[in-house]
């Protein structure tokens, strides 16, 4: 990490990472590099879903291998660099048969090591093997729910899920969250966590960053108006009003209120949930 000198006031407060000491291009691979169009958080019907979202710098998107579909061919790694639409590093690796991919950064991964992706593989981290030819108090990331469906779970910075148990064709895993879930034993993971574990620890510093990031303000519902609002109306500062407690502009309250669907496909598989925020503070 770094601490900018306090030019500005932005500066002075910013801890940012120090991308110098792992990434070693600054150019993309402009085979797997595609351009798009960002929505600013609407669905298909044009209405904002997701709030706080739009603006931003242009940027320019890696085309990502979550699927691994080539197997026991062995990779090497040529460059490890950034990716604007994700929080840890990516890897340009280049298999035995000619073809350059992107894949998702372990740990300590440098340019030069090499990896493979077999059920035969060796337990070592970058290796990609299914779940359940891997020891009980591993570390793994990028996992498959399903077989070959692509990997799904911790692929944010510095993330992985433990392997705590095989039983009854399934492998049970505690994830990063503390929830205890069972996925197939068939599926994929790679072994080792996702690389830039410092990104947790970075300090922005200005607002500015967060527009460029196209992350957009957050206004108080208390300093909107009733229409727009459960909290809003009223003169001058005061509480939301509620007494059934805080709610979120579709009038769903929030803050340890279960939000899992009653009928959601992958209930069964639950084994230990994670605590909510309410728990936590207990």
């Amino acid at each position: 990490m770094k601490k900018l000198r306090p030019t500005t006031p932005g500066q002075r407060g910013a801890i940012l990472p120090s991308f110098k000491a792992v990434l070693t291009t600054g150019k993309p691979f402009k085979a797997l590099v595609r351009g798009g169009k960002r929505h600013g958080g609407r669905g298909n019907t044009g209405r904002i879903t997701t709030p706080h979202k739009g603006g931003g710098h242009k940027r320019r998107r890696r085309l990502v291998d979550f699927r691994f579909d080539k197997k026991d061919i062995p990779a090497r790694v040529e460059t490890i660099e950034y990716d604007p639409d994700r929080s840890a590093f990516i890897a340009l690796v280049l298999y035995k048969d000619g073809e350059r991919r992107y894949i998702l950064a372990p740990k300590n991964m440098r340019p030069g090591d090499t990896f493979i992706v077999s059920k035969t593989a060796e337990l070592k981290p970058g290796n990609r093997t299914v779940l359940g030819n891997i020891p009980v108090g591993t570390f793994v990331h990028n996992i498959e729910i399903q077989a070959d469906g692509g990997g799904r779970i911790a692929r944010s910075a510095g993330g992985s899920a433990q392997v705590i148990a095989h039983a009854e064709g399934h492998t049970q895993l505690k994830m990063p969250s503390g929830e205890v879930r069972k996925v197939s034993r068939a599926g994929w993971a790679t072994v080792g966590e996702v690389s830039h574990e410092e990104h947790k620890l970075r300090s922005i510093g200005k607002a500015g960053r967060s527009r460029w990031k196209g992350i957009r303000p957050t206004v108080r519902g208390v300093a909107m108006n009733p229409v727009d609002h459960p909290h809003g109306g009223g003169e001058a500062h005061h509480s939301i009003g509620l007494r059934s407690g805080p709610k979120t502009r579709q009038g769903k309250r929030v803050g340890g209120v279960k939000t899992r669907r009653a009928k959601k496909y992958s209930n069964n598989l639950i084994m230990q949930r994670r605590k909510n925020a309410r728990e936590r503070r207990r």
